[in-house]
């Protein structure tokens, strides 16, 4: 055992500037934000040749969460393989496990597995990210074993880890959110050493809804994303796009006019570029609407919600990267904005204060070992 324990971690700081809106902190002030850091330390061993134990605590400042710097249990798994053969691996893990969600939701958080500074927003949402992060439960997993290719299966039951962010990205009254038992499903294909994945990705997360100003409103919510994934990878390029449908329902209150139902979607499309073997060029297209039958938010605004363009948003993207060494690593990035669906409400009180289009430079470096 004493030889197979391991221990990893990053840390990461960026500064942020905006000229309209806040990101992460005051980064539409002169001086930008430097409200976006990440520690973690990871830590694995394996007391038996098909046991794994592993764990990661992650410490976190991103603007105006409220959890900012609390450490916390990013994952701890106790991973069982009850088959391991040449064609096929069957386990299952035991504990807080990273939803198997999309290309990139189980490695988000580590600075150096991220193709940008930021991920897609419209997918991997950085205003809610706790509502589809991780769970308290078991997931089963599969791995298929082809001459060509490789396929993987897995599921799992679990409560949602549900906080503030979620709640405030809800509604401004920030109701509170308890997490239910929910699930997912995740089928990914490798063909040729990944040089081809094709995946699609399906959850069902349950809360409990109680509003904070009349507590007699008790009620579900119910989130119910879907995903579909494609990357081709290239010597010198990769080729990404996800695709993401998500039913939003909030049921079974007594007073009907909280009931309510909305189906949105989202969309990439990114392609990298190896210009050598320690510089990377990225350029994103990313797209998200709140209400496919709504997709410009006038309804919403008509009926004096807020203002049209928090119901989507627009993001052409490009980044350049840097890795100094194996451990150190320097960004660049810059966005430009059409909308605000994706804005945190963390760092802006109120929709109406907000400007439809909007520009974000990020610069960040990080380390790794």
């Amino acid at each position: 055992m004493p030889d197979t324990f391991q221990v990893h971690g990053f840390m990461s700081q960026a500064l942020i500037l905006t000229d309209h809106n806040d990101f992460f902190g005051p980064s539409s002030r002169d001086t930008g934000s430097l409200e976006y850091t990440e520690l973690g330390l990871n830590a694995s061993f394996r007391p038996r040749s098909n046991v794994l134990v592993a764990g990661q605590v992650l410490s976190r400042k991103a603007g105006g969460y409220g959890d900012a710097w609390k450490p916390t249990l990013d994952y701890g798994v106790i991973d069982y393989q009850l088959l391991s053969r040449e064609r096929r691996v069957l386990g299952l893990q035991v504990g807080r496990f990273k939803n198997p969600f999309g290309i990139y939701n189980q490695t988000r958080d580590v600075p150096s597995t991220r193709a940008g500074i930021l991920l897609p927003q419209s997918i991997y949402f950085d205003r809610s990210r706790s509502l589809g992060l991780a769970s308290d439960g078991i997931t089963v997993y599969d791995e298929e074993r082809f001459s060509r290719g490789t396929l993987y299966i897995q599921g799992g039951l679990g409560i949602p880890q549900v906080n503030g962010d979620a709640e405030i990205s809800l509604s401004p009254t920030k109701p509170s959110l308890d997490g239910r038992i929910s699930s997912i499903l995740q089928v990914l294909y490798a063909h040729d050493g990944g040089r081809v994945n094709l995946g699609v990705s399906a959850a069902r997360v349950r809360s409990s809804f109680q509003s904070r100003q009349n507590p007699s409103a008790k009620g579900e919510f119910v989130f119910q994303p879907v995903i579909l994934s494609a990357q081709y990878n290239a010597e010198r390029w990769s080729l990404t796009a996800e695709y993401e449908y998500q039913h939003k329902e909030l049921k079974d209150f007594d007073n009907d006019i909280y009931n309510s139902t909305a189906d949105g979607e989202s969309w990439y499309v990114q392609y990298q570029f190896r210009l050598t073997p320690d510089w990377q060029w990225l350029l994103r297209y990313d797209q998200t609407v709140s209400d496919r039958n709504d997709r410009e938010g006038s309804r919403y605004a008509s009926e004096g919600r807020g203002p049209s363009y928090s119901r989507f948003a627009r993001d052409l993207s490009t980044g350049i990267k840097w890795s100094l060494s194996s451990r150190w690593m320097v960004q660049a990035e810059w966005h430009h904005v059409d909308g605000t669906a994706w804005l945190p409400r963390q760092d802006n009180e109120s929709d109406e204060e907000t400007t439809r289009r909007w520009n974000m430079l990020l610069f960040q470096t990080s380390y790794s070992f």
